[in-house]
């Protein structure tokens, strides 16, 4: 480690954080201080503090103190953004101070995904704007993990790819009725009535997004086979046969897991089949704080074991698992090429800090996806008395259409 010459107080607060960085070839620079990690490997970002009362918040708290500095322009990264927190991400420690696990346990409480919570949890992200969204997400507007048949497929294609493969692993036929809960913008329940001819009730109580999907759904001429109702999944009484989820156990949280089963149980009951797509984890852990304090409050990526517990109560069966991690790790690439393309844009709607604090969180999480921190699950379930038993895959890979450069798949009969 080499040090240029400066105060003690800065040399030790460049050192605090240091140690949180581990052996990262990241330089660290306050003023005319330079930090240099004990590697062999060449330095492959410089981060810049120019104030002194910056680096003290960072020191104390790594995770925050790094997310609101850069956001608010406190701090520089040269360098690539992505690389240098994927580098972060695979050197250091895991931060487990005392006042990251006290604001973590005061962020579970506080921002519980109970009805009255969840709508406000879910307003502060998802009803920032549609023509927010609408800048850097592909022309459906999907919020969620898209499918690359191959890696060099476009966004618009892999995110259509991902709604024919949801269709598929659920074997959909015409006449069925489904029950959508968290349908976003709602691309998934408008394509599902247009290709497979099933009647789908999608819930979501992102105001923003149910206006969207039901002027998406009087320009399609669907209405009479897809109904998007403003409520919370728990209103949900009707019965189905075919529950679907993607992208919404992320926002329910493990006190409440066990709730939505009953949820899933009193809709398709002992017969039908369901389907739960979501981020997840390996090994159980709090989502970031910082996350969860600017971006995402309320949320919580379970490991497999963990949503279990939503299913194995009300003795469903799970039939197939896959892990796309990788998939939504493109995705975002996709995305975050999309909002650096859009950066001036956002900056005027929204300002510097909103857009650089976005920057960073889908920085971020292509990272966590590359390394590992974080995994994208889709699981196929049925009722203890279902027949639905698939007997291969093999039905899920219909070979790609070459007379049709409109679609990825062809669309398979069953």
């Amino acid at each position: 480690m080499s040090l240029t010459t400066t105060s003690g107080i800065d040399q030790k607060l460049l050192a605090v954080l240091r140690r949180w960085l581990g052996s990262a070839p990241i330089a660290l620079v306050l003023r005319d201080a330079q930090n240099l990690p004990d590697t062999d490997e060449p330095i492959i970002a410089t981060v810049r503090i120019p104030e002194r009362s910056t680096l003290v918040s960072v020191a104390l708290d790594p995770e925050v103190g790094f997310g609101d500095a850069y956001s608010a322009g406190r701090i520089e990264v040269d360098g690539d953004l992505v690389r240098t927190m994927e580098t972060a991400y695979q050197s250091a420690p895991g931060l487990r101070s005392w006042r990251r696990q006290l604001r973590s346990k005061w962020l579970t409480w506080s921002q519980d995904n109970t009805r009255r919570g969840s709508a406000h949890n879910i307003h502060r992200h998802y009803d920032l704007s549609n023509d927010f969204y609408r800048m850097w997400l592909d022309e459906r507007m999907v919020y969620t993990c898209a499918y690359f048949p191959t890696p060099e497929a476009s966004l618009e294609a892999a995110q259509e790819a991902k709604l024919e493969m949801v269709c598929r692993k659920l074997r959909l036929r015409p006449g069925e009725t489904v029950v959508e809960v968290g349908c976003g913008w709602g691309a998934l329940a408008i394509y599902m009535a247009q290709h497979y001819g099933v009647q789908v009730k999608a819930y979501n109580i992102s105001r923003e997004q149910i206006r969207y999907a039901r002027e998406w759904a009087t320009r399609e001429d669907v209405t009479d086979k897809v109904e998007f109702i403003e409520d919370d999944y728990r209103t949900v009484k009707e019965k189905f046969d075919v529950f679907c989820s993607v992208g919404m156990l992320e926002h329910v949280g493990p006190d409440h897991y066990r709730e939505l089963g009953r949820v899933i149980h009193r809709t398709i009951g002992d017969t039908g089949r369901g389907f739960l797509h979501y981020i997840g984890r390996n090994r159980p852990a709090p989502l970031s704080v910082w996350i969860r304090k600017r971006i995402f409050p309320g949320g919580y990526a379970p490991t497999i074991r963990e949503s279990m517990e939503v299913l194995e109560p009300q003795c469903f069966s799970i039939l197939d698992i896959e892990n796309l991690r990788m998939h939504y790790a493109k995705t975002l690439e996709h995305w975050l090429a999309r909002f650096e393309a859009a950066f001036d844009t956002v900056v005027r709607e929204k300002g510097m800090e909103f857009a650089r604090m976005w920057r960073l969180y889908l920085a971020g999480s292509i990272a966590a996806f590359r390394t590992g921190k974080l995994q994208l699950f889709q699981v196929l379930f049925a009722g203890k008395d279902s027949r639905f038993t698939p007997w291969t895959r093999e039905d899920l890979y219909a070979p790609f259409d070459q007379e049709t450069s409109d679609h990825i798949w062809t669309r398979a009969t069953y």
